[in-house]
């Protein structure tokens, strides 16, 4: 349960809020389980904060401080996260679908089974974010950074991924299926394995890129740079052959 007096003072008002925040920087927040719904929490410092099970459904959390907050389980469905911090956030098995993250800091986050189905992601940073088994069924992720990120087995099926940076991402085991990687950095990605069946994967830049036993059944690989990508144990039925022959260069 919630500390009831750091629950008063966040319901008070972000000065009540700031002033004791600042007088007392040495002790974290203790908002396990409380219900947020309907506080405006714009701007304000919960770095460090224990959130587990909170309910923050639809809460304004824009330009928010969350850094290193653990938020394990809590529901954030629909919350707006833009241009928040949630650097090296917990974030394990929350629900963040349709949340908005725009701009949103979560680099080093751990997000493993977090459900962030249709969630809006553009331009956030998620550079060595944990997402292994999350749930980013029909995510924008345009532009997203996602370099070193672990992404095993996550659920990335039509998720719009173009242009986002996927520089030595794990996406072992992943779902892709009709995902939009147009233009997106995938050089030495760890694909093997993955389901990447009718995604686009046009004008990708797929270098040295590991696609060993990957599903590009239907795939688009139009313009991709396929330079030293190990595609051995490959399914590329109806991938278009000419794609093959004009940008695959082996070792």
């Amino acid at each position: 349960m919630a500390n009831r007096e750091h629950l008063a003072l966040l319901k008070a008002g972000k000065v009540t809020w700031i002033e004791w925040r600042n007088k007392n920087p040495q002790i974290e927040p203790d908002l396990r389980d409380a219900n947020l719904q309907g506080v405006n929490l714009n701007g304000v410092d919960l770095s460090h904060a224990l959130l587990v099970q909170a309910n923050l459904s639809g809460v304004d959390l824009s330009g928010a401080n969350l850094k290193e907050a653990v938020l394990f389980k809590a529901n954030l469905s629909g919350a707006n996260f833009s241009v928040a911090n949630l650097s090296g956030a917990t974030l394990t098995q929350a629900n963040l679908s349709y949340a908005n993250l725009i701009g949103s800091n979560l680099s080093e986050a751990n997000l493993k089974g977090a459900a962030i189905a249709n969630a809006n992601l553009i331009g956030a940073d998620l550079r060595g974010a944990h997402l292994r088994d999350a749930d980013l069924g029909g995510a924008k992720l345009y532009r997203c950074n996602l370099c070193f990120a672990n992404l095993i087995e996550a659920n990335l099926i039509v998720s719009d991924l173009s242009q986002a940076n996927l520089y030595e991402a794990e996406l072992m085991g992943a779902y892709l299926y009709k995902t939009d990687l147009y233009k997106a950095n995938l050089t030495k990605a760890h694909l093997n394995g993955a389901y990447l069946m009718r995604a686009n994967l046009s004008e990708a830049n797929l270098r040295d890129a590991n696609l060993r036993w990957t599903n590009l059944r239907g795939a688009n690989l139009a313009g991709a740079n396929l330079t030293g990508a190990n595609l051995i144990g490959a399914n590329l039925t109806e991938v278009n052959p000419q794609d093959l022959q004009d940008q695959y260069r082996s070792r």
